[in-house]
């Protein structure tokens, strides 16, 4: 095969006519009349932040995932950054996390100066492997951070039962995993604090904007002081009597993590249609599952037992054994096809950055393995039967056409 042959995919081979004569893209938000209503009556309001709009989508959380508290943010990572401020990660604490995952799972350690520690991933499910996790707590552990890798859930109850053993916190980053079950249960009230993002290509779009929820009053407080600065107005709170009824305290070191009431009001407005959302993206994915479990040239991700997952992203793993092109090759016939892929992720360790602290390649040998493999394709609520079927057929035209 020629290399101009593989840079343009099968359409270069066959008229140059790709399956689709528009892109379908990985991932998309669905926006409709209601959500454009509740924003627009934020606008007409006279709160824009630091409302009533917050309030009432913090309910909504609660009321959904069953957890007690709930503490919106300006952003998924803030929400990590508050989640770790919360369970004390200081100066020389380690915290375990997976490699695959958005930057901001290891990062958030890393703002309060902890060190991440890195663990292996399921080669099956994708997801931080507990038994691997296991084997890097030291004396200096304070926390875990599993993530819930493309919305199925990491194994949570193993790694809480970690953690009641030798004294962690679990911060479940479940940024990509709103609307998820495990074994009955909603992700949410799982862990000590979970962690939600709403960023346009998650299932519940805030344009920005994140969440963390918990049942501890302690840590809701916490929480509460972390996302504005630190500063607080409960009287219950201050170390000195008040001079007036504008006095505050500053009693913590943070920053300015507020969500504004349009964001609010969007998320809410969204959460009415998570059902509906999470019934589509599985239609979708079963769909998948079906046509690509098929083909021995692709290995389909496979599910934490006991996991209802509402999918927020598709990977699409490659058997490189039984393809005559690699992972950029396939990438580069799906570009063709007019279906635009994306990868998801880069190992966290093979920054520059992290590189700069130490940390080496071949730390995690199946996570980089997935990685050379791994392509995120299609998926998302507003997707047509024909989009769907455009994917599945580019998807299997180019398996087939590489096939070894």
């Amino acid at each position: 095969m020629d290399n101009q042959a593989v840079m343009n995919g099968i359409p270069a081979l066959a008229g140059g006519k790709p399956i689709r004569s528009e892109k379908i893209f990985y991932a998309h938000q669905q926006i409709d009349e209601a959500d454009i209503d509740a924003v627009v009556r934020v606008l007409k309001s006279d709160y824009l932040t630091c409302g009533p709009a917050i309030d009432s989508a913090e309910r909504a959380l609660c009321d959904i995932t069953g957890a007690k508290y709930a503490v919106l943010c300006s952003s998924g990572t803030a929400a990590l950054h508050i989640a770790c401020m919360a369970a004390g990660i200081s100066e020389g604490d380690e915290v375990i996390t997976t490699p695959i995952t958005f930057a901001a799972s290891a990062n958030c350690v890393r703002y309060c100066g902890g060190k991440p520690v890195f663990a292996d991933i399921d080669p099956a499910t994708y997801q931080l492997d507990p038994a691997k996790a296991a084997e890097k707590i030291t004396d200096r552990t304070k926390a875990v951070i599993p993530v819930d890798f493309g919305g199925g859930p990491a194994d949570i109850d193993a790694f809480c039962a970690l953690a009641k053993e030798h004294g962690l916190t679990v911060i479940e980053d479940a940024s990509h995993a709103i609307g998820t079950r495990l074994r009955e249960r909603c992700v949410g009230t799982l862990a000590d604090m979970t962690v939600f993002s709403f960023h346009p290509v998650k299932t519940i779009c805030g344009g920005e904007g994140g969440a963390v929820m918990t049942d501890s009053e302690e840590l809701y407080r916490k929480l509460i002081l972390y996302r504005t600065h630190g500063i607080t107005r409960d009287t219950s709170l201050m170390r000195h009597e008040p001079d007036g009824p504008w006095y505050y305290e500053q009693l913590a070191l943070s920053t300015n993590y507020r969500i504004t009431d349009m964001q609010a009001a969007l998320i809410e407005s969204q959460l009415k249609k998570l059902s509906q959302f999470a019934a589509r993206r599985d239609e979708i994915r079963r769909r998948y599952d079906e046509a690509f479990g098929r083909l021995p040239q692709l290995f389909v991700q496979q599910e934490t037992p006991g996991a209802e997952t509402v999918r927020h992203l598709y990977i699409l793993r490659i058997v490189p054994e039984k393809l005559t092109i690699d992972r950029r090759g396939f990438y580069d016939a799906l570009l063709a096809e007019n279906i635009v892929p994306n990868v998801h992720y880069v190992p966290v360790y093979y920054f520059p950055y992290y590189e700069s602290l130490g940390y080496e390649r071949g730390l995690c040998p199946e996570a980089e393995r997935l990685y050379d493999e791994m392509l995120t394709i299609p998926l998302y609520a507003g997707m047509t039967d024909d989009d769907v079927e455009s994917v599945i057929e580019g998807v299997t035209r180019i398996a087939k056409y590489y096939s070894r």
